[in-house]
């Protein structure tokens, strides 16, 4: 069983970050970059609002910039994922994918949130090209267009009048009659002048020789007055709620009802001493690059308090 003194699970800009601060910190950490190395930012294509990038950057070009800084303190950034973890005890137990177990000190969980899609196989074919999962990060892209935000909720609405901001046009495709979101929310909406709610409306599919062209949906799907059209948009956004990748820690590790780790107060630390979770896995909220980042930097300090408290 291998000893580390610092684990830090997961790539993206929250993984990477601590892995920076920690390295300086002379933790030696080592981080099991996951499935998605570099996280949701690589299926990003430009990255504009991340400071130090005048002219924006690639999310795979940006990760790999940070990466390349982590290690070049020392981070040893290793391909894999966390399977297994025990945290019942200090050390604490983990296993990867390849059945290699560790014990380890600290343990700084960055394992990010995953969108939610509808299933569609047009999602994956269109990614980056029209379909985004993030209003913020891609709705510059679409200043004086046409897009469709999917989804009912606050986020949804939140994300439609974000884009309303920016885009020509903004349509909701919500699958009820009615829209789940707070009475303050579906206000806002109503009160746009250039958002439309599509109800009781589902997607069938996308389509566009160079990226998306429009949606094929339906009406009132199943009923006897079903009805199907082609709506035109440049844009298709989804934003009917995002996964946290919190499960393998569920067992030790204290989240909400949807699965975001809970930490206390303004720290980074969770309900187990020597165990911190930094950023989408355990932010609801902003879910920008950004904050994550900033949560690595805070969690690594926090790890590096931790782990002289204990000598």
């Amino acid at each position: 069983m291998e000893h580390i003194n610092c684990l830090i699970i997961g790539s993206g800009p929250a993984g990477y970050t601590a892995a920076i601060y920690a390295a300086r910190a002379n933790l030696k950490p080592v981080a099991y970059c996951g499935l998605q190395v570099g996280g949701q930012l690589t299926q990003t294509t430009v990255v504009e609002n991340f400071p130090g990038y005048p002219e924006g950057v690639d999310g795979n070009q940006m990760m790999l910039d940070i990466r390349q800084q982590a290690e070049r303190f020392g981070a040893d950034l290793r391909d894999g994922t966390i399977v297994e973890v025990d945290f019942s005890k200090a050390p604490y137990y983990l296993k990867t994918d390849e059945g290699h177990e560790i014990e380890a000190d600290a343990v700084i969980i960055a394992t990010g949130a995953s969108a939610k899609y509808l299933g569609l196989a047009d999602e994956e074919k269109y990614k980056g090209e029209g379909v985004s999962a993030c209003a913020t990060c891609d709705g510059f892209f679409y200043r004086k267009k046409t897009v469709a935000v999917v989804g009912g909720g606050d986020t949804a609405c939140e994300e439609a009048v974000y884009l309303a901001s920016l885009a020509k046009k903004v349509y909701m495709i919500v699958r009820k009659p009615f829209l789940r979101a707070s009475e303050v929310m579906q206000k806002r909406v109503m009160e746009t002048e250039n958002i439309e709610v599509l109800f009781e409306h589902n997607t069938l599919g996308l389509y566009g020789e160079n990226g998306v062209e429009g949606a094929h949906l339906v009406k009132r799907k199943g009923e006897a007055d079903e009805e199907r059209y082609d709506l035109p948009i440049d844009g298709f956004f989804l934003a009917i709620g995002h996964k946290p990748n919190s499960d393998v820690f569920k067992p030790w590790i204290e989240t909400d009802e949807t699965g975001y780790i809970k930490t206390v107060g303004v720290t980074p630390c969770t309900n187990v001493p020597g165990v911190f979770a930094a950023g989408d896995v355990a932010d609801p909220h902003y879910r920008q690059a950004i904050t994550a980042a900033a949560s690595g930097c805070r969690a690594a300090i926090e790890a590096k308090n931790y782990l002289q408290g204990l000598k």
